[in-house]
């Protein structure tokens, strides 16, 4: 076609991410396919949003300097290690965009969460799946991940992994962490649904990142304060690594409103993830052991607040099962798009008691009905 512009060869056929959380679009679903905290948001957030309209008329603080403090007081670091994002994926753009070269091999287990592997590819690094097995439990084999990732540019771990659902420990992360920065290797570590977990400051490495030369923590408010319509997240790393992203973000990137509700929200309503994560914690007991009396493959009890299950044992696939669920009413994750290996493993959360006896009541009515 005469004047077509076309765009970078990086880009051509790749395609769009597939994600969770579309259940909105259709009335009358109870949404057990995304992760977010099942009590949604703290009854506060109309009343911070109302109260930070009076700000829209000026450009927001580019610089985001009190809610960098906020955070560095809530995450154990200094406010020079903060550097703020419209959503983790934000961060999770900028990242590659700051650090990657074309051709650079980066380590990215799989399955994980697909927005890591798209941003890689779209600045042109190349992106070597590191896989975790079944047969270990979708668990990160540590002497395995440290041999592919020698003369690797980074390393990409989600802890708790979306969509498994395991939790790696944190002596383990922090061993990664430090072998690969002998070797020159970034590690990008996403910890954006671990606050929904029972001892989050026991596993985090948020409060660490000044330690090291080559770790960025990413986290958000959207799973913790179930506010995915309001982008809020953040990188964790030490001041260097942040000035070099800070260069790179785009200017005004996170707005008025989505700071003064951060800023609220972190200040006066940690208490409401803390509930949140108790509850879905004995709530997940309950539902799996529910779950297994029916016949349903439920595994063992998940490491968070969400599960990771196939239904090969029950001889149906992912597809079947979402599409037989949602006529009962019920969104569960369809866990193909991870791959073709995945096609019998769906993703399903934790919300509270009544919620999840109807999940076990249309699962029931899907095997057994």
């Amino acid at each position: 076609m005469k004047g077509r512009i076309s765009p970078r060869e990086e880009l051509l056929g790749l395609p769009k991410t597939v994600h969770g959380g579309q259940a909105w679009r259709t009335g009358g679903v109870e949404d057990y396919s995304h992760n977010l905290n099942p009590f949604g948001p703290p009854e506060c957030l109309r009343e911070i949003v109302d109260a930070a309209l009076d700000g829209v008329g000026h450009y927001p603080d580019d610089s985001c300097e009190e809610l960098k403090d906020v955070i560095s007081k809530a995450f154990d670091v200094g406010p020079e290690c903060v550097v703020v994002g419209a959503g983790s994926s934000d961060i999770i753009r900028c990242v590659p965009n700051t650090f990657f070269r074309p051709g650079d091999r980066v380590v990215m287990p799989r399955p994980s969460f697909a927005e890591y592997t798209q941003q890689c590819r779209v600045v042109g690094a190349s992106v070597d799946p590191f896989e975790l097995r079944p047969e270990e439990d979708f668990r990160i084999d540590a002497d395995r991940l440290l041999e592919q990732a020698r003369g690797a540019r980074a390393v990409y771990i989600c802890n708790p992994n979306n969509p498994t659902g395991r939790i790696e420990p944190k002596d383990k992360i922090v061993r990664i962490v430090r072998e690969c920065e002998e070797m020159g290797v970034l590690v990008f570590l996403d910890e954006t649904l671990l606050e929904l977990v029972p001892g989050f400051v026991d596993n985090t490495l948020s409060g660490m990142v000044s330690r090291f030369n080559n770790l960025v923590v990413a986290s958000s408010l959207t799973k913790s304060y179930a506010i995915p319509g309001i982008r809020i997240g953040f990188g964790l790393a030490n001041q260097d690594i942040v000035e070099s992203m800070d260069r790179v973000r785009m200017t005004w990137n996170v707005g008025q409103i989505e700071q003064a509700v951060a800023i609220a929200l972190l200040r006066d309503c940690r208490d409401h993830v803390d509930h949140a994560a108790s509850v879905m914690a004995e709530e997940s007991e309950v539902m799996n052991a529910s779950l297994r009396e029916i016949g349903f493959p439920a595994g063992d009890v998940s490491d968070s607040f969400f599960y990771f299950n196939s239904l090969e044992p029950v001889g149906m696939d992912a597809p079947e099962f979402k599409s037989r669920m949602m006529a009962r009413g019920i969104a569960v994750r369809d866990c193909s798009s991870f791959g073709p290996e995945f096609s019998s493993y769906v993703r399903y959360s934790v919300k509270d008691r009544e919620r999840n006896c109807r999940f076990v009541a249309a699962a029931d009515s899907v095997l057994n009905g």
